[in-house]
């Protein structure tokens, strides 16, 4: 199948025999594919290496056939965008949290959109920790295990701002005592339900809520991102 002008961003490229690139591009219309861009390594390439950059909006010419797609040209869409210090690791954190939560050839247009959204917050140099619970939601709710935040899994009454929850996966949050490990507020659970920023300890609730949500989706393992971040934080 021939996908012209595919709008695409570059989530992780590794080396394929002695030319060549194997890409994971995170496309509109077709998901994420593994991508074969073949010779772009040669110093005369006819696609050069630094076009396929990360966090870059590009279109994609590709043939598509099974597993692997072939590059067959590829177009800078726009001014690049730069990503450096925190929000660079950021990104590669974004990056990763695609790869290993979506499957290939899995059509996800709102988690492309989503995805090109936090890239400008980043880059606009908006709020880093809520922007990423912000898109870890998002991601969630696009690969089909949207956060049910609203209502109390047990009771089924709203969730109230006063009272404190622990989010159980089968459930959703459940009424708690404010002492316990991983509770959680209820005006944060639904801060991120309703779009609204949360103050600093809410965001820090949030972030381990979000760890324990995709740690369960992963299986039980870890993203090489968080140590990646944790290390950088503990240098400051």
């Amino acid at each position: 199948m021939q996908l012209l002008q595919q709008p695409a961003y570059v989530l992780h490229a590794r080396p394929y025999r002695e030319t060549s690139l194997l890409l994971e591009c995170l496309t509109r219309d077709h998901g994420r594919l593994g991508v074969v861009a073949r010779g772009v390594r040669r110093e005369r390439a006819r696609v050069q290496r630094a076009q396929l950059e990360p966090f870059q909006s590009l279109a994609l010419d590709l043939l598509l056939r099974g597993e692997l797609a072939t590059l067959q040209a590829a177009e800078g869409v726009g001014a690049p965008q730069r990503l450096i210090g925190d929000a660079g690791l950021a990104g590669l954190y974004l990056n990763e949290l695609v790869v290993r939560l979506t499957g290939r050839q899995d059509p996800q247009s709102e988690l492309f959109d989503a995805y090109a959204q936090t890239l400008a917050r980043l880059a606009a140099g908006e709020p880093l920790a809520w922007t990423l619970r912000r898109f870890e939601r998002d991601l969630l709710d696009a690969i089909g295990y949207a956060l049910q935040l609203e209502f109390d899994g047990d009771s089924g009454e709203h969730v109230i701002p006063e009272q404190h929850y622990r989010y159980q996966m089968e459930l959703g949050p459940v009424a708690c005592r404010s002492d316990l490990p991983h509770a959680l507020r209820g005006s944060d659970l639904l801060a991120l339900t309703q779009d609204t920023m949360p103050d600093a300890a809410g965001l820090s609730a949030l972030r381990a809520l979000m760890r324990e949500v995709i740690r369960f989706h992963l299986g039980g393992t870890e993203l090489r991102a968080w140590r990646v971040l944790a290390a950088a934080m503990s240098r400051r």
